[in-house]
């Protein structure tokens, strides 16, 4: 091969890699895009973000082809670069619309998308002084364990994500029409921040995933509200949250009036805007939007089955035990009761999650970092739950028993439905001797 042919060949790769970001390539474990074929496959534990522009179609409807074009570009080559600058990739543009990975940490995910925020604002800044509206985006984010892959025909693929985070970080950001919000991320993107402490972040609604047994929180991203508007929120937290939980259990009355608390002194909190017309609509008309009930007992099913006797009868015990804590706070119960099921709870926990995390250690399973992160995180939540619970009374019951709910119940039937199923699928194959990539 002459020289000549040489740079040719590599100046050919290089333009394809533009197609087929080299991060992906990597992951993929290809030393550049010839080496690439149908069915390369890898499972990962990845942050899924989409974005859309808000009302680009009528937008659209107004300009030229050439306008459309140079808008959509003009407005990508700016997001481009900051998801890059996070450890992002971008796995496909739909129209105005981005697809990304991060494949570090969720923490990546996040930042970038309120760094989005901050860029879009000078992009906006910039279309001002030229005599042009300016544009409102949606950001979704969603963790989990991703399939990445190569999919198509022999003449024509081309890599993509194949797994239920996709599906849901899309529905996530469709969300944030909804409630007029730029940032909304999941409860899998929420356990796994490290940096929350910092950031203006609350609980927002729980959401419903054809095929799914438990309902999924979503959390509201508000680090980009105006200042005054972010200091008010992060004020009122717990009163919004405590709206939320009364909404929820259908005591519409005492939401109403805790949500009028949370609009006197912030009225452009659109969020409980939105909750205040819900529960003025339900005066109305008896109908009451929400997600999954609240407070009914989780039941075992056979798509929870791990496969492994002794964890499947601990995954059921933790069941009977979460229910029998539900129960216990509903009621009212002696505070003896509710310790002593809170004292099980804790200790049985712990032993359970050794357990797994041997299993894990013995047959090797590759995400048993994903796991344990998973583990603590949730006995960090439990501990601060158990301080609210020595604190129960009658004011603070029911806003107690919703974040139960969220908090342990949602947790662990999506927990034991999701990660631990996988984790029990890997086991069975290693005791087959089957492949287990």
């Amino acid at each position: 091969m002459t020289e000549q042919t040489r740079k040719a060949d590599m100046k050919l790769i290089k333009a394809y890699e533009r197609f087929i970001p080299q991060e992906i390539l990597k992951m993929l474990r290809k030393e550049d895009i010839t080496k690439v074929s149908l069915g390369n496959q890898i499972e990962k534990e990845m942050t899924v973000m989409f974005s859309d522009i808000r009302g680009f179609t009528s937008m659209s409807e107004e300009m030229t082809p050439q306008s459309n074009f140079d808008f959509i570009n003009s407005y990508l080559s700016r997001m481009e670069p900051v998801i890059r600058h996070h450890n992002g990739i971008v796995d496909k543009y739909v129209g105005d619309a981005i697809m990304a990975l991060f494949p570090s940490s969720a923490d990546d995910a996040l930042k970038c998308a309120v760094a989005m925020l901050n860029e879009l604002d000078n992009y906006n800044n910039e279309r001002k002084n030229a005599g042009q509206e300016p544009i409102r985006i949606g950001i979704g984010l969603n963790t989990g364990l991703c399939m990445l892959g190569t999919v198509g025909g022999e003449n024509r693929m081309e890599t993509t994500v194949i797994a239920d985070a996709v599906n849901l970080a899309s529905r996530i950001e469709s969300m944030t029409k909804n409630y007029s919000t730029n940032i909304l991320i999941s409860e899998n993107t929420f356990h796994h921040l490290n940096e929350t402490k910092s950031m203006g972040i609350r609980f927002l609604d729980r959401v419903k995933v054809k095929g799914k047994i438990q309902p999924q929180s979503v959390y509201e991203v508000f680090e980009n509200d105006p200042p005054e508007c972010r200091e008010k929120k992060v004020l009122s937290i717990k009163v919004f949250e405590e709206a939320l939980a009364h909404y929820h259990f259908k005591h519409i009355q005492t939401a109403m009036e805790l949500l009028e608390r949370c609009l006197s002194v912030n009225p452009s909190d659109t969020p409980a805007q939105v909750y205040h017309e819900r529960c003025k609509e339900y005066f109305m008309s008896g109908l009451h939007e929400s997600t999954g009930e609240i407070g009914k007992p989780v039941v075992w099913t056979r798509d929870l089955e791990f496969g492994v006797p002794e964890i499947d009868e601990q995954h059921q015990e933790l069941f009977a035990q979460v229910n029998r804590l539900m129960e216990v706070v509903f009621k009212g119960n002696e505070m003896s009761e509710i310790k002593e099921t809170v004292s099980f709870l804790d200790e049985f926990v712990l032993s359970h999650f050794e357990k797994e995390e041997a299993l894990m250690d013995e047959y090797g399973y590759p995400f048993r970092h994903f796991q344990k992160l998973q583990h603590d995180n949730f006995k960090d939540v439990f501990s601060s739950l158990k301080e609210e619970i020595k604190v129960l009374d009658d004011t603070n019951r029911l806003y107690t028993l919703f974040r139960i709910q969220l908090l342990v119940v949602d947790w662990l039937v999506t927990h034991t439905a999701k990660l631990d199923v996988h984790l029990g699928r890997f086991i069975k194959r290693k005791q087959r001797g089957q492949s287990t990539l």
